[in-house]
């Protein structure tokens, strides 16, 4: 044990100050700007642009340094490094293993990350050579599985490529937050089960086929060598195909004592080789989960399989020790717990493996035949097809996570449950009687609080959507029908508003203005629902949302009007009328920001018990022009522009509003709402609602008069 810690934190020491005091962290101390040469070690990640007034997407580059220029100095090192750039589409091609020469500014990187510094790039890369061997053959394996998948509806066509080797490229957002919310993240990233699927399949073939152990053995290593290799042997992959080879000997011999030594000895090595590891959340969970199967999945499985089948106890027990390892992690992670992950992943669990194995089988064929290579992914589909299932409705059950208190504090709240959990469950009385409780509780949650706490309330009108720095208004136009007012940053929000309105067709869609907090979440509408036409404004500032747009409306075969006042609409209850933009404040406002914002569509919604105007983000001087034009007096203002300070006094008072909305993200950079703004509406006796005070704002008609019930907060 002694010698264990010792070479550990040898290792650890060395490793840390080769990196922390090498050439490339001396100059990202002085943010020195440099030309590097490097060898990419990981795929390059784009993240979506959500904040500010356009898609910004930004890429995520691992890499090591070979060479770096700077000062006149051209030195050689080796040393980690993390590039930050613009334009993903240059970089996205690239692959691991090849080297590139990258123009920027270095910075020190985090504290917490054993990385010698972060490069800020400012221009393309340079290729100067090309990936190795293994990651082109994985290139065109994973390649070929994208072109197969292109037969299977979007959902399932992004899922089955990151089931089968972690390949999310083309994984829908609301996808992923549902897989997230039910506990099923875990499916799209490479990790020891799916390496053991691939490693079962092969044991059982074996034992069919009634080979010595030996063979089966070498069988088994040489497919996941071969699937490692087609998920790409970055150190991710290597990590799970080393935890995946102790869970599959394990499992396949019964002998879990040999397993916990082998898994302590790879664990041990894996941190030498790599001390980064000790700090990833990544590699602790896969090591507690392949834990929690080695030492408590057989257990639980002998218990139960004396009152079920052995097959059913061992459905149950692995996913049931996983998940008991690792919460304890989860907690201190995220504060909260899912209760929904295990009878999800008992759901979920057994599309997983024929998905996965036709799924590989299919990357192999594809590069030498596809039309096989999609008729091996169209039973995958309906496989991932289930899991999608899954997710969605689990991940609508109320309280499909809970609360808990992170760190420490949390941590030991778990350890107190968990130990009078087992007292209880020790006396066959007791168990009884916990089982009662816990599907009281089960059946309260999912029928006896919508009842007490109906969302949404019956018979709503408009619902202001909590949905962030942002704007999204869905009024009801019918039974499941409804006109949507702005989208939000994004798709994973709207989409969750609507479907907790049960809204299936929108007939309109009325985007006031192509800023990203008002537009970034229209795929979001259009999920699983049938849109008329989307109503834009005239402005096209800034062109790129506008075009990016008009693109997605073209693609989707949607009717794109052009906003002009006097436009109206009668759908359901509500009737709408466009009374702006004034062509006259178009132009106007002190930057191209205040001009898009000028530009926006204003609405005047009529119903039986009163009336709304929505404002989109006008300014002082589009408000100034719509004033002077003629403002309808209404009973409920959507404030302008999130709150901003950017307001007409005489526009807010002429309107004649008892209540105010304002949908503004909670802690945003851009002090909305103003306290000013505030103010103003305070004077002018208007009870204000705030989404990031209230959560979701309803507008509901009671006894003639139009009334607001708040929820969420």
């Amino acid at each position: 044990m002694l010698g264990c810690v010792a070479a550990l934190s040898g290792s650890v020491a060395l490793r840390v100050h080769a990196v922390t005091s090498g050439p490339v962290a001396d100059l990202a101390r002085k943010r020195a700007v440099v030309t590097v040469e490097m060898s990419l070690t990981a795929d390059p990640r784009v993240l979506p642009g959500r904040r500010g007034l356009v898609r910004r997407e930004r890429v995520i580059v691992e890499g090591s340094v070979e060479r770096v220029e700077a000062f006149g100095m051209r030195l050689t090192t080796s040393a980690p490094v993390v590039v930050f750039a613009e334009g993903p589409a240059q970089w996205a091609s690239l692959l691991p293993s090849q080297r590139v020469r990258v123009h920027g500014r270095l910075g020190p990187a985090d504290d917490e990350v054993l990385t010698a510094a972060v490069i800020l790039a400012g221009k393309p890369p340079e290729v100067l050579s090309g990936p190795s061997p293994p990651q082109r053959a994985a290139a065109a394996l994973r390649d070929g599985l994208r072109q197969a998948c292109a037969v299977l509806p979007p959902a399932e066509r992004g899922l089955l490529p990151g089931l089968v080797v972690g390949d999310v490229s083309l994984l829908d957002q609301q996808v992923r937050h549902d897989l997230k919310t039910a506990g099923l993240s875990h499916l799209t990233a490479v990790s020891g089960a799916n390496l053991a699927i691939v490693a079962g399949m092969v044991l059982a073939f074996g034992r069919v086929a009634g080979l010595p152990l030996a063979v089966r053995a070498v069988l088994t290593i040489a497919a996941m060598v071969g699937f490692a290799v087609v998920a790409r042997p970055s150190p991710s992959v290597l990590r799970a195909l080393v935890m995946g080879s102790v869970a599959a000997v394990v499992l396949g011999t019964g002998r879990a004592g040999d397993g916990v030594t082998a898994l302590s000895a790879a664990v041990l090595g894996l941190v030498m080789f790599d001390p980064a590891l000790a700090a990833e959340y990544g590699f602790a969970l896969s090591v507690l989960a392949t834990g929690g199967i080695l030492t408590l999945a057989p257990r639980w499985r002998e218990r139960m399989s004396r009152r079920m089948p052995r097959w059913a106890a061992e459905a149950i027990a692995v996913p049931c020790a996983a998940q008991a390892a690792v919460t304890p992690l989860l907690v201190l992670m995220a504060g909260e717990l899912e209760p929904v992950a295990i009878p999800a992943n008992l759901l979920a669990g057994p599309t997983v493996a024929p998905a996965t194995v036709l799924g590989f089988a299919a990357s192999i064929v594809a590069p030498v035949h596809l039309e096989t290579a999609r008729w091996l992914v169209r039973p995958a589909g309906y496989a991932v097809g289930w899991i999608i299932v899954v997710a969605r409705q689990v991940a609508g059950v109320p309280a499909a996570a809970i609360p808990w208190p992170g760190g420490v504090i949390g941590l030991f709240l778990l350890v107190v449950l968990a130990v009078v959990g087992w007292m209880v469950l020790r006396r066959a009385a007791l168990r009884l009687v916990a089982c009662a409780v816990a599907v009281g509780l089960a059946v309260a949650l999912i029928f006896v609080r919508p009842a007490v706490a109906p969302w949404p309330p019956r018979g709503w009108l408009m619902v202001s959507c909590d949905i962030g720095q942002g704007d999204a208004l869905v009024l009801s136009a019918g039974a499941g029908r409804a006109v949507v007012v702005d989208a939000g940053p994004d798709p994973v929000t709207v989409d969750h508003c609507l479907r907790t309105l049960g809204v299936e067709q929108v007939p309109l869609v009325i985007l006031t203005h192509p800023h990203l907090d008002h537009v970034g979440g229209l795929d979001g509408v259009f999920r699983g629902r049938g849109v008329g036409a989307v109503v834009v404004s005239p402005g096209h500032e800034p062109h790129q949302e506008s075009a990016r747009v008009s693109t997605d409306l073209g693609r989707r075969h949607v009717p794109e009007w052009v906003a002009s006042p006097g436009m109206s609409w009668r759908l359901g209850p509500v009737e709408l009328r466009i009374v702006g933009p004034a062509p006259e404040a178009m132009s106007a406002g002190p930057g191209e920001g205040s001009m898009a914002n000028n530009a926006s569509i204003v609405v005047h919604a009529r119903w039986a018990s009163g009336s709304a105007l929505l404002s989109g983000d006008v300014e002082i001087e589009a408000q100034a022009e719509l004033l002077r034009q003629g403002l309808p007096r209404v009973d409920i203002l959507k404030v302008p522009h999130h709150g901003s300070a950017r307001q007409d006094l005489d526009f807010l008072a002429a309107t004649g509003a008892r209540a105010a909305l304002i949908s503004v993200g909670a802690d945003n950079d851009y002090g909305h709402p103003a306290p000013v703004t505030m103010r103003r509406l305070h004077d002018l006796g208007m009870r204000v609602y705030r989404t990031d005070q209230h959560g979701d704002v309803a507008v509901i008609s009671d006894a003639g008069h139009l009334a607001i019930v708040t929820h969420g907060r």
